[in-house]
């Protein structure tokens, strides 16, 4: 599975899911793009889009992108705050779906 990570997700969070493809909007050189920029060019060479942007939802149309986003529930971005949320970021990438969203939380 291909995972990109936005900008706003502590970029160590990368090594924290060694099964895939996980890649930074850094990594890719795509900082100056725009949410709706970003996830068009993101649904072309990813599977996931994972964000801590709890807004996204209300501010994209989602399901025109042939991807599936997550949005980390967390503290901070801080990789303490976001380890606890492994699990169940792993357990959700294997039921994505390209278009919803889902959020993911500690259990």
């Amino acid at each position: 599975m291909r995972i990109l990570l936005d900008e706003c997700v502590n970029m160590r969070f990368r090594h924290e899911i060694p099964v895939h493809d996980v890649r930074t909007v850094d990594f890719m050189r795509w900082k100056s793009l725009q949410n709706g920029e970003l996830l068009t060019a993101a649904a072309k060479q990813f599977d996931i889009f994972v964000t801590l942007d709890g807004n996204i939802p209300s501010q994209q149309s989602l399901e025109r992108f042939d991807i599936a986003v997550f949005v980390l529930k967390a503290k901070s971005n801080a990789l303490a705050d976001l380890l606890p949320l492994v699990a169940s970021l792993l357990e959700a990438a294997e039921a994505s779906e390209n278009g919803k969203t889902r959020l993911i939380e500690e259990a």
